[in-house]
């Protein structure tokens, strides 16, 4: 059976969007300083797949398929991965010249089947799926990308429903940027 990460970008005081879902805290600090991230390259040598929820794979479907793989070193993975999306709204889900494949049993369903599906899935943002994942259980690793900047409010990473989760450390990378990968295992509801 499979594994799940979720990874998220968070500020260091681990909000996932600000105040109205606004992102730019994302660029906040000089993102060319972290561009050439290569623990971020060698992790996702390691996933199968990618699990998006409709919102994020409209703003990926927007931007990845024309981005520039000289500019954009994760371009390349994210090109070639199989891409899936979370939505019972959408009736197609066009990505450059093809397509990613629509899953419309739910959140639940969606990652039981990845599971079976793929070795490692990824699901980047989407806060309602990751949402459902954790509370469902179902997620075996944690991500967070940490931004240098504190935002005050915003939208949290986990939902409020969540509960105590215990994590383990996996792994720390510091990039030049002060951007902090933490790689955690995420245990039972306790």
């Amino acid at each position: 059976m499979g594994t799940i990460t979720v990874e998220q970008i968070v500020s260091a005081d681990g909000f996932a969007s600000g105040p109205d879902g606004d992102l730019s805290f994302f660029d906040a600090v000089d993102p060319d300083a972290g561009a050439d991230d290569a623990g971020q390259l060698a992790w996702m040598e390691t996933v199968d797949a990618i699990l998006l929820g409709r919102t994020t794979y409209e703003m990926f479907a927007a931007f990845w398929p024309m981005a520039d793989f000289e500019a954009n070193a994760v371009a390349d993975p994210i090109a070639r991965l199989p891409k899936h999306v979370v939505s019972s709204t959408l009736d197609r889900a066009p990505w450059g010249d093809g397509e990613v494949e629509v899953l419309r049993d739910g959140a639940v369903a969606a990652a039981r089947a990845m599971r079976e599906r793929y070795g490692s899935t990824v699901v980047w943002g989407s806060l309602d799926l990751a949402d459902a994942l954790l509370d469902a259980g179902l997620v075996d690793e944690l991500r967070l990308r940490v931004v240098p900047v504190l935002l005050g409010t915003g939208r949290s990473f986990t939902p409020a429903t969540l509960g105590m989760r215990r994590l383990t450390l996996r792994s720390v990378e510091q990039l030049p940027s002060g951007h902090v990968t933490l790689a955690y295992g995420v245990g039972e509801a306790g």
